[in-house]
């Protein structure tokens, strides 16, 4: 890897960081983290593929109460960087993932760490607030966003400083049982995310939609374009048909002239 592609993911991987706390632009998503990734190392099939998966698995971690979820930034910056090392190619995105999964649950550490300095920082930020110190204010709240990013930018610098022939080796070295384990594993992971998806939206409203994408992802001549459309303009006719079914039951009264409206709202 050049050093300008490997200063390029330093910068992806701090703005990843930062992005996992603001929610701003979403970089921290692995499909967006692992495809900026691909992008300035010129490996961009393989890791938007890898994006792509370990999106399927972050779907169904949140932050719940005082639980906190795995570092999906962690696991997307760090697992790309393996995979354009390892230069395997799509051959490769298996064992990305496999990797992933403890390096998000090992993120969490990381994430403690830069948490409690942070509240150490805000006492700082209060004591300014105290003594009407805007500059405080404002210069420790830079400092403490610049920690989330290095949170992450920091172990992508200790992966890109592994020789690119070290990695390669290593996961050559892999045996075939392992890489196929872990495949396996890894399609496993995917399913069980989408599935808590699934747990957590599922209501008599959405399953019909459920059932409807699922009929219409078998059929091979339409594209992730075309399904992409159909599950907008599905979205779109709900709204519409619930909006008007609304109008139709405040009258209900004076009767309805939308009935599928009014079924909609019977669900609610």
């Amino acid at each position: 890897m050049s050093a300008i592609s490997a200063i390029l993911v330093f910068i992806v991987a701090f703005f990843a960081g930062m992005e996992g706390i603001l929610d701003e632009f979403q970089l921290h998503q692995p499909l967006i983290a692992c495809t900026l990734i691909g992008l300035v190392t010129g490996h961009l099939p393989e890791c938007v593929i890898l994006g792509g998966s370990l999106q399927m698995i972050a779907l169904g971690w949140a932050n719940i109460g005082a639980a906190v979820a795995p570092d999906a930034a962690l696991a997307s910056v760090a697992s790309a960087i393996i995979l354009v090392l390892g230069d395997q190619g799509t051959k490769g995105v298996n064992s990305a993932i496999a990797i992933a999964i403890p390096l998000a649950v090992a993120g969490l550490f990381l994430t403690m760490i830069v948490r409690t300095i942070s509240t150490a920082i805000v006492h700082i930020m209060d004591n300014g607030a105290k003594k009407g110190s805007f500059r405080t204010i404002e210069v420790w709240q830079l400092i403490a966003l610049a920690l989330q990013g290095l949170r992450i930018a920091i172990p992508a610098a200790l992966l890109l400083a592994i020789p690119t022939a070290t990695v390669r080796s290593a996961l050559e070295a892999m045996p075939a049982w392992l890489n196929e384990g872990m495949a396996i594993g890894g399609g496993m992971v995917v399913a069980v995310g989408y599935a808590m998806v699934i747990n957590m939206m599922a209501s008599r409203e959405v399953w019909p939609f459920f059932a409807l994408g699922f009929v219409i992802a078998a059929l091979q001549e339409l594209t992730l374009i075309a399904l992409g459309t159909i599950g907008v303009a599905l979205a779109l006719i709900y709204l519409h048909l619930e909006k008007v079914g609304g109008s139709g039951n405040a009258n209900a009264s004076q009767g309805s002239s939308d009935p599928l409206g009014d079924i909609l709202n019977d669900y609610e």
